[in-house]
Order: C-alpha cells, then sequence, then structure tokens
C-alpha cells in the first residue's frame, strides 16, 4: 500500500491533521513540517531526501504550496495529490508587504502578538467557538518558534506561481477546502480544479481555514475516498 505524506499549514505540525485513524489502515503515514531552508523550493528538496520513493501526498494551505513543488521537483514520485485550503498563485504584493512586517516584528520578539493578533483570528469557521483549536494552532506556532516562522514566511513570500505544473498531473487528485476559509477562498480552489479536470472538489461545511480539525468527520471522508480512487 503506498505511504501517505502528510504536510501541514504554516506553523503547525502532525496535530493539525487531528486523528487518522481512518485513513490510518495498514498504511504507512509520514509527517512532513517544511522547516529546512527559506524557499518552498529548499523545503520540497529536504522532504523528498526523506520520503519513500513513491507516495500519495496531501498538503493544507502553506503545506499544499510546498506539496506542489514537491510535485515540479519530483512528478514520478507522486502517486496522487490531495490539496487542502490552500494557493497556486504567486503571492500578491500587499501580501508580501504584510509578511515583510511580520518578520520584522517576530525578529524583535513579538512572534506570539503576531499569532494571536494577525494569523490566527482569521483560521476558523466564524460560528465557531474554536477556542480549543486556536490554543492547539498556538501552541504548535510557539514550539516550531520564531526562526521557523522566519522560514516559512520568507518562502511563501517569494514562492513561484505553480498553476502550470497541476496542469501536469493527470493522477487521482482531490481539491478541498472549508466553506468559509477567508484565507484561502473559492476561486482558488475553482483553480486548481479547472487545472487539474480529474480532481474532486469538495466543499467541507462548518469550516474555515483547518478542516481537519474544525470537520474531521467530513474532511476524513473525502480523504479516504481520494485514497481509494
Amino acid at each position: 500500500m503506498t505511504p501517505l505524506l502528510l504536510i501541514p499549514g504554516m506553523m503547525c505540525d502532525a496535530r493539525m491533521w487531528g486523528d487518522l485513524s481512518a485513513l490510518a489502515a495498514d498504511r504507512e503515514i509520514r509527517h512532513a513540517v517544511p522547516t529546512e531552508g527559506f524557499s518552498t523550493s529548499e523545503m520540497a528538496a529536504a522532504i523528498l531526501c526523506d520520503a519513500p520513493p513513491r507516495f500519495a501526498l496531501a498538503g493544507l494551505s502553506m503545506g499544499g504550496i510546498v506539496a506542489m513543488e514537491i510535485l515540479a521537483q519530483a512528478p514520478a514520485r507522486v502517486e496522487r495529490l490531495a490539496l487542502l485550503d490552500t494557493n497556486p498563485r504567486a503571492e500578491l504584493d500587499e501580501v508580501k508587504q504584510r509578511r515583510a512586517g511580520q518578520i520584522e516584528r517576530v525578529q524583535k520578539g513579538d512572534l506570539d502578538a503576531v499569532l494571536r493578533d494577525e494569523m490566527k483570528p482569521n483560521y476558523l469557521w466564524r460560528q465557531a467557538a474554536g477556542s480549543e483549536i486556536l490554543d492547539l494552532c498556538m501552541q504548535m506556532a510557539l514550539d516550531l518558534g520564531p526562526e521557523i516562522f522566519v522560514r516559512q514566511s520568507s518562502a511563501l513570500r517569494d514562492r513561484p506561481d505553480r498553476r502550470d505544473v497541476l496542469t501536469t498531473f493527470d493522477r487521482p487528485a482531490l481539491v478541498l477546502m472549508g466553506e468559509d476559509d477567508r484565507l484561502c477562498p473559492l476561486d482558488r480552489h475553482e483553480l486548481m480544479h479547472a487545472l487539474m479536470p480529474q480532481s474532486r472538489l469538495v466543499i467541507v461545511p462548518r469550516a474555515g481555514h483547518l478542516p481537519p480539525l474544525e470537520n474531521p468527520i467530513d474532511t476524513m471522508a473525502a480523504l479516504a475516498l481520494w485514497l481509494e480512487e
């Protein structure tokens, strides 16, 4: 059975995926946090060094961006692809400017405030209280620390457009998003679905940017079906 390689979002680790028992069975699951280097290219190359020869690949948010870079570097090794709450385009200039300010603040020791005030409030479904999930997000980020924040922010800021890579992928694919994702809205996912006509587009209800934690039942069901296709 092909191993499953999971890449979490920015400042998240394996805990972001929640309970994976619905996917496990006899399948090997590996987690890869993108921490090596200051570019998506360097991060993807580092992950590929430790990855199985061939694998199913799923990434959420920044993890999806790094997954697209992995696909660019080693397309023959990716058996199937799942892109969750992510964006194939290069960073917008206005977002680049915002990231530069965040990097400067974090380098001055203000990681807690940047996470609390500028990033985490945009993660969850609007109607969710979300305190436990946000607490977990904060803990994951603090565990990774300011150096990883700077590396990941730099990589996201300078990433290339990867729409062209998706047009070359013709194996099983899933494009999934939370219905209330304000960071990576519907048009990005419709674009990825159009670039991979064989893909399934799944919109998870009662979820924002983190469907595996906000609505794990629907999210894991979609991932399980993708693995069986």
